[in-house]
């Protein structure tokens, strides 16, 4: 059998027989395309490609931890929520929390307005107020960092300084894990910690407040994913104590219900 006439039968065309690029691509304007379509088309282009590319601003609002805790003694609730407006480099970013027991005051609700710079592709640094409504009024100024650290590691850490001079600090971490594409395991870790004793607060000097947990959510669409999961916090130091002396557990299981979302 003749191979070589098979080959040179079926085989596509080399590099030579290939349809040669117009001249204008190598010789013309920087914008070569403005000679093939013209220029009044290509303005449109690139016109919508700033517009969806570039450095535009956009809304974007998400349900962190938005659960129900189940608990020795009563039930308790939570939500996490954070947004931004703004460019890829410029942002006003927003952030609320808030927990407490059903039936009971709110024992801490907390918001923060801040201004959001980017410093380096994954990261941007934050600066602004924070506000505490629930317990005694408390007002801070906050400088901060959040994004997305190696191996995926979301990151959010902050310095507080109120307005009677304490300083305090949080440092929050997560790490989505997909098991399936739908099915995702979610480890996250919190750390508290404070400079001084702030009594009126319960809060100790040192590592105020532990909490590990790992979460289980099903995205039956990617913006909204019910989750299941286990959470255990421990008060530390100063802040245990302050904490049996008020009535309270230092040491507390949670078992949580909720959904996280995002538009």
């Amino acid at each position: 059998m003749d191979h070589g006439t098979t080959e040179s039968a079926d085989a596509s065309p080399g590099p030579d027989m290939e349809t040669p690029p117009p001249p204008e691509a190598g010789s013309g304007p920087p914008r070569a395309a403005d000679a093939i379509w013209g220029a009044e088309a290509m303005r449109g282009s690139r016109y919508e490609l700033r517009r969806t590319h570039g450095d535009f601003p956009v809304f974007w609002f998400q349900g962190d931890r938005f659960e129900t805790q189940a608990r020795k003694g009563r039930d308790g609730y939570l939500w996490d929520v954070q947004g931004y407006y703004g460019t890829p480099t410029n942002r006003f970013w927003f952030k609320s929390e808030s927990e407490g027991a059903f039936g009971e005051r709110v024992e801490d609700f907390e918001l923060q307005a801040l201004y959001s710079r980017a410093i380096t592709p994954f990261f941007d640094l934050q600066a602004g107020v924070r506000q505490d409504i629930a317990g005694p009024n408390t007002t801070y100024g906050v400088i901060g960092v959040q994004g997305l650290a190696p191996y995926l590691y979301e990151v959010d850490a902050a310095l507080f300084v109120s307005h009677r001079g304490d300083i305090t600090a949080r440092v929050e971490a997560e790490l989505d894990q997909r098991i399936t594409q739908r099915l995702i395991l979610q480890p996250r870790a919190e750390v508290n910690l404070a400079a001084q004793n702030i009594p009126r607060l319960g809060i100790g000097a040192g590592i105020d407040k532990v909490e590990v947990g790992v979460r289980l959510r099903y995205e039956i669409v990617k913006e909204f994913a019910p989750y299941v999961g286990v959470e255990q916090s421990w008060k530390l130091g100063r802040s245990a104590t302050f904490a049996r002396a008020s009535g309270e557990d230092p040491s507390v299981t949670n078992y949580v219900v909720g959904i996280r979302f995002w538009f």
